[in-house]
């Protein structure tokens, strides 16, 4: 017996949107990019279009990007008011020698039995990458380095990381890190949308600490690039690895990449990548706030179908020279039972150019429908068995 889980339904829109998807912006087909990585993920900020995509739900150990996690949590912690900016935690010899000066590890070179505030710790792990700096505000935030990293992988759970676990706050390797290039991503945009007012320290020059300066070790960072952060990383076995943000004339992407051969690749690429996200593609307008995208049907209401339409504005990019079709798909569970409420996450609309899901919009229901009488509940169950049947 087949059980209808879900529907997807064409478009029902008005004639001259349907001949705007339907139409083809040239006359041939260009060849898919590709990035010199085994995984690659990149949106692009204003509409949330998919830009490219490359095993990007693949795990990776994530090395010393398991740093921006680390970031989050304080600044987090900060935003809350947990933990104080003037703080002062101690320098426990553990930290010294795993992510200290003894460890010949990325550090700030944090003196033995010091105290460092929350402030210079967050700023020496962004600017200096360094391994000491998140394993003493990991033990003064949470008492140990494990208990941190399990604090870590809880908030990247409540940031839609699922696919994230750590098991320490600097990235060291251990087989309990991994993440992939579509958390990166979603991470990359929480941490410029969220903290504003700290984002600028991923572009700071440098940063001297203990009588030791030091420029940011981000080697990305290059005037006129429009990269503005975020962080780089290396595994053994698994290759140079690279989480972007980048801005220019008033569009911003977000990148992750992972899995490259070396870091002169690492370098090219990522400004390669970057420079094709922000200049190849141009904004398409499919759908305004609260317009109607179109219909799906409800059983036992005292209507057939309720209008469904999203609460924002509906944009995609798509890349200049293409032949590929803009499509969508409204998908939903199946069957919608009565009563809805007006404004009620009815749906989804998926946006496709060909093949290639660009993005997902929520959609919600433009009207009421009530309870059925019992003769329209009975013609609904007809209609719905029969559609069971299709």
């Amino acid at each position: 017996m087949r059980r209808a889980i879900h529907r997807s339904y064409r478009f029902v829109i008005a004639a001259a949107a349907l001949a705007f998807l339907n139409a083809a912006t040239a006359q041939s087909q260009t060849a898919p990019f590709i990035a010199k990585a085994e995984q690659a993920y990149m949106i692009d900020a204003e509409t949330g279009t998919v830009l490219l995509s490359q095993n990007e739900d693949q795990p990776f150990p994530p090395a010393s990007l398991a740093k921006l996690m680390t970031v989050e949590v304080v600044l987090d912690a900060l935003s809350k008011g947990q933990v104080m900016p003037e703080t002062g935690y101690p320098v426990s010899e553990y930290a010294w020698r795993t992510g200290g000066a003894p460890s010949r590890t990325s550090t700030m070179f944090a003196a033995l039995k010091s105290s460092v505030s929350v402030n210079d710790l967050l700023t020496g792990i962004i600017v200096q990458n360094a391994n000491d700096g998140c394993i003493i505000i990991a033990e003064g935030m949470a008492g140990s380095d494990p208990a941190f990293a399990k604090r870590m992988t809880a908030r990247a759970g409540e940031l839609g990381m699922g696919s994230s676990a750590f098991s320490n706050s600097t990235g060291l390797p251990d087989p309990g890190n991994r993440t992939t290039a579509r958390d990166m991503v979603r991470l990359a945009q929480h941490l410029h949308d969220t903290y504003p007012d700290r984002y600028g320290l991923f572009t700071r020059p440098d940063f001297e600490w203990n009588r030791i300066f030091q420029r940011n070790k981000n080697t990305l960072l290059v005037p006129g690039s429009g990269i503005d952060g975020l962080g780089l990383g290396f595994a053994e076995g698994s290759g140079f690895a690279a989480v972007v943000s980048a801005e220019r004339e008033g569009r911003r992407v977000y990148l992750a990449l992972a899995g490259i051969s070396d870091d002169k690749t690492r370098q090219e690429e990522a400004r390669r990548v970057v420079d094709w996200g922000l200049t190849a593609f141009e904004k398409r307008h499919l759908f305004s706030k609260d317009e109607v995208v179109g219909s799906v049907s409800v059983y036992g209401g005292d209507a057939s179908y309720v209008d469904l339409s999203p609460k924002e504005d509906v944009s995609v990019l798509v890349p200049v020279n293409t032949a590929e079709r803009i499509s969508g798909r409204i998908v939903y569970r199946w069957p919608l039972n009565a009563p809805l409420d007006a404004g009620a996450n009815a749906g989804t609309l998926k946006v496709f150019s060909g093949e290639r899901l660009l993005r997902e919009v929520p959609l919600y229901t433009k009207g009421t429908v009530g309870k059925g009488s019992l003769s329209q509940n009975a013609a609904g169950a007809l209609k719905e068995l029969l559609l069971f049947w299709l």
